[in-house]
């Protein structure tokens, strides 16, 4: 007798039904239980022995368990498989299993591997490159972010949005070209080298534990900004120095210029022209009156802890630093605004450009205008007439100091050295030493 509804409701734990069928082409089967009963495919297998497959559980409504019907068709496709070559129907069925399991897995993770490929574009790789610098301290982090967001992310939105690995070096090539197609050679240098170093920031991540682990998480594996060819020009390095004759003019009109932009201009030149990143930085905590010194950190290049580089003051720089804000509303030291900030490079190049500028129309320059770096270089060269050594000027504008042995072996502070320089200097653009051939003013 076959299996039916009414015999499935009335089957008692342990008893079997079967369904009639033909020999060794496999039979439907039910065994009783506490839960009711449960359906099963028994066949024999290829070494003979008989085997009870489980179905599933009966539920003549069909929402728990199997139905007859459903029962039959599942009986009806194994004995189908069965007859026609799959007698091991347990372990073709777990391969099978295991298989879709995998392939399912396999699914799913090429799913989250395409999301986060699309989520690593190369805005992504760009923003996680700036923090972190933010995070090293970098003093570059912001100009490099105001350059991504000015020649990146506002004018190539789609680029910005694109995968990074889909960005090839055509499409970069077309970012630098723009800028150097505006003429900003300089800038489109450093473009270049902001993109070449967040790629490679990126693919470092991935070995580096200090990494940031959203660079590591982008799994950038090519870098196409490194086939990007130098910019020429881009990076030609000026040669503008004053003489003694236009450095002293300089000073004279920076001397009685009043308030706190004048004394800006006197402070940047009585220590020394520092770097105009560092000197924005100052801070009342880094002032020692006690000793009248201030202390830069100095961030530049690859170091991953800034350098102390200690800076003592004259009477005068001490003096322009007092004008610069007499009634402080803020922390900072190198300021127009009363301390409430730091001026940053455009505003002290601007400063100098409008004294420059007018120094040119009087006739006292000899070979134009000049921005913070040439009065850097400026102090360098005079300094170096004036006697004052190699390792004393390299100490007081802290640059050429990453040797071993100035990294690891030389604890001397050069404050006295740096001290003297700065006397020499002062003396220098006052008129108490060195010989000074007078500037021709050209004929009007």
């Amino acid at each position: 007798m076959g299996i039916t509804v009414r015999g499935l409701a009335a089957l008692r734990p342990g008893e079997w039904l079967s369904e009639p069928g033909n020999r060794n082409e496999g039979a439907l089967r039910a065994k009783g239980g506490p839960h009711g009963a449960r359906f099963y495919f028994r066949y024999r297998d290829s070494v003979g022995r008989y085997d009870d497959l489980p179905l599933g559980s009966h539920d003549a409504n069909g929402k728990s368990g199997m139905t007859l019907d459903k029962a039959k068709r599942e009986a009806r496709k194994l004995s189908d498989r069965y007859l026609r070559g799959d007698r091991d129907l347990r372990v073709v069925l777990d391969t099978e299993r295991r298989q879709a399991e995998l392939e399912r897995a396999a699914a799913i993770k090429a799913q989250e591997v395409a999301e986060a490929r699309q989520a690593a574009t190369l805005g992504a790789l760009l923003g996680a490159y700036v923090r972190q610098l933010e995070r090293d301290g970098k003093a570059s982090a912001p100009a490099v972010a105001a350059a991504i967001k000015r020649h990146v992310e506002q004018p190539w939105p789609k680029l910005w949005a694109t995968p990074a690995d889909d960005v090839g070096m055509d499409d970069l090539l077309a970012v630098v070209a723009k800028v150097t197609d505006d003429g900003k050679l300089t800038e489109a240098r450093k473009l270049r080298a902001y993109l070449l170093a967040a790629y490679q920031a990126a693919i470092r991540a991935r070995q580096d534990a200090r990494g940031l682990a959203a660079l590591r998480e982008l799994r950038v594996t090519t870098n196409p900004a490194r086939d990007l060819a130098a910019i020429d020009g881009g990076s030609n390095a000026r040669d503008r120095a004053l003489s003694v004759a236009e450095l002293r003019a300089y000073w004279k009109r920076i001397e009685a210029m009043p308030g706190p932009k004048g004394a800006l201009l006197r402070f940047h030149l009585l220590t020394g022209a520092q770097r105009v990143e560092q000197l924005a930085r100052l801070k009342t905590d880094d002032h020692d009156a006690d000793t009248q010194r201030v202390r830069l950190r100095d961030a530049k290049g690859r170091r991953k802890v800034a350098r102390v580089h200690d800076v003592p003051l004259i009477p005068e720089a001490a003096d322009a630093l007092q004008a610069m804000a007499p009634e402080r509303l803020g922390p900072y030291l190198f300021t127009v605004t009363a301390g409430e900030s730091g001026a940053v490079y455009a505003t002290v190049q601007h400063r100098i450009r409008e004294v420059a500028s007018a120094m040119a129309e009087a006739g006292e320059l000899e070979k134009g205008l000049f921005t913070p770096g040439d009065l850097r270089r400026t102090v360098e060269t005079r300094l170096a007439a004036e006697g004052v050594g190699i390792d004393a000027r390299a100490q007081l504008q802290s640059h050429g100091l990453g040797g071993v042995q100035a990294r690891h072996y030389d604890r001397h502070d050069y404050l006295a050295e740096k001290l003297e320089a700065l006397k020499t200097l002062h003396r220098l653009i006052t008129g108490l030493s060195a010989k000074v051939s007078p500037i021709k003013r050209k004929a009007k």
